[in-house]
C-alpha cells in the first residue's frame, strides 16, 4: 500500500455517477482494490463471505461491504469511501439518489471537485446518463472524466467507444460543459482502471488513476486568497484582539487586510497565543487571535482579506438554493441569511427556475417547495461580503433561516451588478473591471447586407456568452434607428452620423467592461473605419456576416427586399445604395455554406482570443 498519509495533503473530492447496472459499484471496488487503499483482510474477508454463500466473487461487494460498515458513523445522506495513489489521497462521494446528493453538494455537507461518469459501452448513453450530467452542470462541477465501461463485452471495438464517445460529447455540448477526456475500461478486470489494458492497445490516453491525478486539487482552500470570518473582538488592557477562524488562505504578522463590509484598512501587528506567541503564520483551518498596527473598528461578521484579492461586497446576488423546510420559500418574504459569521435579514426577489430533485425536470414557479433546487435571486437588507462558490466555496455558501430553524442552504453562483467595487482609490480601471468580470471588453461589430443573418448570429453569440458568465450587450441597428436614431434618414450623412452614434453607445458599453456586439449594416467602409478608430481603446472585430444578395433577398425575414420591388423603399443598400464589403475583417462567416452552430463558434473563437487576458491599455 502507498505510505501517503493523510496529513501529506487535503484529500480531493470525486463524485462517481452512472446509470444503474453499469458498473459503478464495480469500479469504485475495482479501484479501491489496485491502488492498494482496503483495509488489511478486506478483501479476503469478502471471498470468503461470498464462498461460504456459494457466490461468486464481485468486486462490488467490497463497495457494499465499506458502506454497511461505516453506516453506523455517518451523520449525513452522503457516503465518503477513501483510496489514495501514489500522488494524494481522495474520498469518493456516494448518495443513494439524486435528492440526498443534491442536498448535501448544494448546503456544503459534502463538496466534489471532480467527477467520473460511468455509461456502460453495450447499453450506451442512457437518460440516466443525461440526468447525471444535468445534474453535475448544476452545481457547477466542471473536471469531468467519461468512463466507457464493460468493453469486454463489445469486444473491446474502437468503433463502439468513439460512438459513446461522440454520443455524450454532443449532448455535454448542449449543457454548455464537456468532459476532460473519456477512458475505455472494462472495471471488472481491471482494465485501464489502474493499469493500461493490452486488449485496447488502439487507446493511448491516460488510466484512471493517471486522470484523476490530473484533476484540479480544488479543494486545497489554502491555495485561496485569504478569507478570515470575524468571530469576536476581545478587550485586554489596551489591546483590542480580533478573533476568527482562517477559512482560506494564510494570515501573517505584517500582512495588509482590509475588513469588510466597510472597508477599514490596517496591518496585523502581532498574533495573541495563550500563553505565548510562537507562531509566524496561521494557515487554513486554524483560528487566530491578532492585534493591529491601527487600531481601527472591527467587528464580529466582518471578513478580513488582503486587499488585493478581496471579496465581492453587495445586498443582490444569484444562487441555487436546496429548501429543507415543510413550509415552501415564498418570495418577498423575510429570512436570516449566514454566510460565515455573517447574518442579515434576506428576500427572495425573484425565482428563476425550480428544479425536482428527483426527475431533475425544472420549471417556472411561484414558491419553492421543500425538496427542490431552486435558482433565484436574493437581496439583503445590508451589505454582505460573498464570494462566487467556484473563486471561494467557504464565502460562497449560506443558509437562510426561518424562525431560528435552518430552512435551506446553497451557494453563490453570480453577482449582480450593484456588488460594490472592490476597495480601492480613484475613478474605477479597466483592469479592475477586467479583474471582477474574469474577462477584458471588446467590440464586435456585425456587418453584411439585410438579410444576411447578423442579428440571427449576433444573438446565437450572445446566449453562449451569457451563459458562459461574460457580461456581454448587444446594440441593434433596428433599435437605434426607433429610438436614439430615429430622427436620421438614408442619406450618406444620415448614415454615417447612424454609424458614429452606434459607435459612441458600444463604446460607453465596452467602457463598463462588456463585450459589446453591433449588429447593423454600416455600408460605406470609410465610416466602418472611424468607428474603429473611435473604439481604439478597446479591442475591435470586424465580422462580415457575408451572404450573396440573391440569398438574403430570398431570406427576407423583414420583407424590405418586397418592398423594395414594389417601388415603396427607395434608398436600400445592396440594390439603389451601395455595400463596401470589409477588405479584410477579422472574421468573415459565410452563413450560406455554414450552419449556425459553425457560425457561432467561428465568432466565440475570436472573441477568446481577444478577452481572455486583460491588458494594460484597457485602462479606461
Amino acid at each position: 500500500m502507498s505510505t501517503l498519509t493523510e496529513t501529506d495533503t487535503q484529500r480531493l473530492h470525486v463524485v462517481v455517477v452512472g446509470h444503474v447496472d453499469h458498473g459503478k459499484s464495480t469500479f469504485v471496488g475495482r479501484l479501491l482494490h489496485d491502488t492498494g487503499s482496503l483495509p488489511d483482510g478486506k478483501i479476503e474477508q469478502v471471498k470468503a463471505a461470498c464462498a461460504a454463500e456459494k457466490m461468486d466473487f464481485e468486486f462490488a461487494f467490497l463497495l457494499d461491504a465499506l458502506l454497511e460498515e461505516q453506516e453506523q458513523n455517518i451523520t449525513i445522506d452522503t457516503t465518503r469511501i477513501f483510496f489514495r495513489t501514489d500522488r494524494r489521497n481522495y474520498a469518493i462521494i456516494d448518495a443513494p439518489g439524486h435528492r440526498e446528493f443534491l442536498k448535501n453538494m448544494v448546503t456544503g455537507a459534502a463538496s466534489a471537485s471532480a467527477a467520473l461518469l460511468l455509461i456502460d459501452a453495450q447499453e450506451g448513453v442512457m437518460d440516466q446518463s443525461r440526468r447525471h450530467a444535468t445534474l453535475l452542470s448544476m452545481l457547477g462541477v466542471r473536471q469531468i472524466v467519461v468512463l466507457v465501461n464493460k468493453m469486454d463485452l463489445v469486444g473491446h471495438r474502437e468503433d463502439a467507444f468513439r460512438r459513446i464517445e461522440a454520443d455524450y460529447t454532443a449532448f455535454l455540448r448542449t449543457l454548455g460543459i464537456s468532459a476532460q477526456r473519456f477512458i475505455p475500461i472494462a472495471a471488472r478486470h481491471g482494465d485501464n482502471v489502474v493499469r493500461r489494458s493490452p486488449a485496447m492497445p488502439w487507446y493511448a490516453g491516460p488510466t484512471v488513476a493517471e486522470a484523476l491525478d490530473g484533476f484540479e486539487h480544488a479543494d486545497d482552500l489554502g491555495r485561496l486568497p485569504l478569507r478570515m470570518p470575524v468571530s469576536d473582538i476581545y478587550r485586554f488592557d489596551h489591546r483590542r484582539i480580533i478573533a476568527g477562524r482562517v477559512e482560506a488562505g494564510a494570515l501573517r504578522p505584517g500582512d495588509d487586510l482590509v475588513f469588510l463590509p466597510g472597508g477599514r484598512r490596517s496591518t496585523v501587528r502581532a498574533f495573541e497565543d495563550w500563553p505565548t506567541t510562537t507562531r509566524d503564520v496561521v494557515p487554513t483551518g486554524a483560528s487566530a487571535g491578532f492585534t493591529m498596527e491601527h487600531q481601527i473598528f472591527a467587528e464580529r461578521g466582518q471578513v478580513a482579506a488582503h486587499p488585493e484579492a478581496a471579496p465581492r461586497v453587495g445586498r443582490e446576488f444569484r444562487a441555487r438554493l436546496f429548501w429543507l423546510s415543510k413550509e415552501p420559500l415564498l418570495p418577498n418574504r423575510a429570512y436570516r441569511l449566514r454566510i460565515g459569521t455573517q447574518e442579515t435579514q434576506a428576500f427572495v426577489t425573484r425565482i428563476h427556475s425550480v428544479t425536482d430533485a428527483d426527475t431533475l425536470a425544472a420549471g417556472d414557479a411561484a414558491s419553492v417547495p421543500r425538496d427542490a433546487v431552486a435558482d433565484l435571486l436574493i437581496r439583503t437588507a445590508k451589505p454582505v461580503a460573498f464570494d462566487l462558490h467556484h473563486e471561494c466555496p467557504v464565502t460562497g455558501r449560506f443558509v437562510l433561516e426561518d424562525s431560528t430553524r435552518i430552512a435551506g442552504g446553497g451557494i453563490i453562483t453570480e453577482a449582480v451588478q450593484d456588488a460594490s467595487p472592490r476597495p480601492g482609490t480613484g475613478p474605477v480601471s479597466g483592469q479592475e473591471r477586467a479583474a471582477r468580470l474574469g474577462h477584458g471588453a471588446a467590440v464586435l461589430w456585425f456587418t453584411g447586407l439585410s438579410g444576411a443573418g447578423k442579428s440571427t448570429l449576433a444573438e446565437s453569440v450572445e446566449r453562449r456568452l451569457f451563459d458562459a458568465g461574460k457580461h456581454v450587450v448587444r446594440v441593434d441597428g433596428d433599435d437605434l434607428r426607433a429610438q436614439l436614431s430615429a430622427d436620421l434618414g438614408f442619406s450618406a450623412e444620415a448614415r454615417a452620423e447612424s454609424v458614429r452614434r452606434a459607435a459612441a453607445v458600444a463604446g460607453l458599453f465596452a467602457d463598463t467592461g462588456a463585450v459589446v456586439l453591433v449588429t447593423l449594416i454600416a455600408p460605406i467602409a470609410a465610416d466602418r473605419a472611424k468607428a474603429r478608430k473611435s473604439l481604439a481603446r478597446h479591442p475591435f472585430l470586424e465580422v462580415f456576416v457575408d451572404a450573396p444578395l440573391a440569398t438574403c433577398e430570398a431570406r427576407d425575414p423583414k420583407g424590405l427586399y418586397a418592398k423594395v420591388r414594389r417601388g415603396e423603399i427607395k434608398e436600400f443598400t445592396g440594390i439603389s445604395s451601395p455595400y463596401e464589403p470589409p477588405a479584410d475583417p477579422e472574421v468573415h462567416v459565410r452563413t450560406d455554406q455554414v450552419e449556425l452552430a459553425e457560425a457561432t463558434e467561428q465568432v466565440l473563437h475570436a472573441i477568446d482570443e481577444v478577452i481572455r487576458e486583460p491588458r494594460e491599455d484597457w485602462e479606461v
